[in-house]
């Protein structure tokens, strides 16, 4: 979680700090978010990109203070970037811009990621920062949810612990940065592939076999990633809705990682082998989470074997000369909002 504490000021400057970043507080006129950015502290940009947003938009802002504390682990693909962003949009929003309505608030978010920090993200994780609710799991529809004012979205009852399940996230403490080079390419390889098929996304194509007009091996491997992912979501929703026991999606969280490691090829060394050892020791189901290139791991586990899956993976990567990685437990929980 990232928490925000804000407060406005009757001057033209924006003060941003952190708990964890002591030594790295920033104070600017806000005339100068735009002219300064390249000079700013890598953290800050991102909710003094926020604020550089609201006012590109026409939102009056000026004098405001913000100061942050959060245990979301940077670089370990749990969305610490959505989540600064988000705390930091929540706390603009009622401070000073209080009409801007929830779709808004994710698409601010999102621009001060894609155009104040350059990492071209898109919006699930903002989306699932406002929108998630208790008890459930998010479904979302990008292209229906950008292209309306309503819908686009679907609560999806995911109730873990009422059939004695847990969901674990296992950071390995390999870090990555989406604002490097490896999650743009395989953004840019994806488009590359849609213009090769003659659609505007990859989503349009519904089944794999209609891939066989590329003839780019490393493109055809993308795409097959991008349809079969879609099915696999499709097929989780699907049991969701019907109640099944949400054992039966293990297999589908183990498709996808292995669609990750072969096709899109953003799986690293470490992540596999504590996808290996997490599916060995007793899990349902394992995958890498995020854009790849390092970061976490989910394990879906009986409550019972939570334990020893944890000390799997922990053995697992010491015996490859890896450090002890953090483990966490995921709780469907409610988006972004204020606190009391």
């Amino acid at each position: 979680m990232v928490t925000c504490v804000g407060a406005r000021h009757a001057d033209d400057l924006v003060r941003v700090s952190s708990r964890q970043r002591p030594g790295e507080s920033v104070r600017l006129p806000a005339g100068a978010l735009s002219t300064e950015r390249d000079l700013l502290p890598g953290w800050a940009r991102y909710p003094l990109g926020v604020v550089a947003e609201f006012r590109r938009r026409g939102y009056g802002i000026e004098g405001l203070e913000l100061d942050f504390d959060g245990a979301v682990p940077a670089g370990a693909g749990l969305s610490s970037s959505a989540a600064l962003c988000c705390a930091a949009a929540v706390a603009v929003r009622d401070l000073c811009a209080p009409t801007v309505g929830d779709r808004e608030l994710i698409d601010i978010a999102r621009a001060a990621e894609n155009d104040y920090v350059g990492a071209p993200t898109g919006i699930l994780d903002h989306a699932a920062s406002i929108l998630c609710t208790e008890g459930h799991a998010l479904f979302l529809d990008v292209r229906a949810f950008v292209a309306a004012e309503t819908g686009g979205f679907e609560q999806i009852p995911f109730d873990l612990a009422a059939a004695g399940l847990r969901l674990l996230v296992i950071d390995t403490g390999q870090t990555h940065d989406h604002a490097g080079g490896g999650y743009g390419t395989r953004r840019a390889e994806c488009a590359a592939a849609a213009s090769a098929l003659g659609v505007g996304s990859l989503r349009d194509i519904d089944e794999v076999g209609e891939l066989s007009g590329l003839t780019d091996p490393v493109l055809y491997r993308r795409a097959r990633h991008v349809v079969s992912e879609n099915d696999r979501v499709r097929a989780v929703v699907a049991l969701l809705r019907a109640g099944a026991d949400p054992r039966e999606i293990g297999p589908l969280l183990n498709g996808g990682h292995d669609s990750l490691r072969d096709d899109f090829e953003v799986s690293t060394e470490v992540l596999d082998a504590a996808v290996d050892a997490a599916r060995t020791s007793g899990a349902h189901g394992s995958r890498m989470v995020g854009g790849g290139f390092g970061g976490s791991i989910i394990a879906l586990v009986d409550t019972a074997d939570a334990g020893q899956v944890e000390d799997a993976v922990r053995e697992r990567l010491a015996g490859i000369g890896f450090h002890e990685p953090r483990t966490f437990e995921a709780v469907p929980a409610a988006g972004a909002g204020p606190v009391g």
